[in-house]
């Protein structure tokens, strides 16, 4: 089963993201319902490493932090190929996502080594020439002062992520609190 775990963005940030949607030219924009901030993909994994991450997830605590969104980016370098809602930076949230990391590469996940960079995906499309990426760019640059938030993040979610015709659909398989 393809997994992730994640954190779920409350419905006021949602309709603000819808709104920079609109203003952005993104190609290819995410549906409104799949805005969410992943802390580790886990890719394939099988039932007992379901079950052991399971375990290192209810296992893990925290208290609950707050987020904001502060500004856009896109992926891709030279050739961009998403647009992006950036999390300002948030040392509690550093600490869940590396917690989160650890879970899954204990339970069996291969978690590549990288710098986290916690975000909200706006849209993803084929990576684009220098031409056609110029309008996205700018939009990018002009919408830097894009402020949403600050909310409670109280839990994290673990999705499946089945691939469809249409894109991913993500179901929740189970939610953990970070304090009980």
């Amino acid at each position: 089963m393809r997994v992730f775990v994640a954190l779920n963005v409350p419905e006021d940030v949602k309709s603000q993201l819808a709104v920079q949607q609109f203003m952005l030219p993104i190609p290819r924009k995410t549906a409104r319902d799949q805005f969410h901030i992943t802390l580790a993909f886990m890719g394939d994994l099988h039932d007992q490493a379901l079950e052991a991450l399971d375990e290192g997830l209810t296992d893990l605590r925290m208290d609950a932090f707050d987020l904001s969104l502060a500004g856009f980016g896109l992926f891709g370098k030279a050739r961009p190929n998403s647009v992006w809602a950036a999390v300002a930076p948030s040392e509690p949230l550093a600490r869940l996502q590396a917690k989160v990391a650890r879970a899954g590469r204990l339970a069996g996940a291969e978690i590549p080594a990288r710098k986290f960079t916690p975000h909200i995906t706006l849209g993803r499309f084929a990576p684009m020439g220098i031409e056609e990426a110029a309008p996205l760019e700018r939009a990018v640059i002009a919408g830097a002062g894009f402020r949403a938030g600050p909310w409670a993040v109280d839990e994290m979610i673990l999705f499946r992520s089945t691939l469809t015709a249409d894109g991913p659909r993500y179901d929740v398989l189970a939610q953990y609190p970070l304090t009980q």
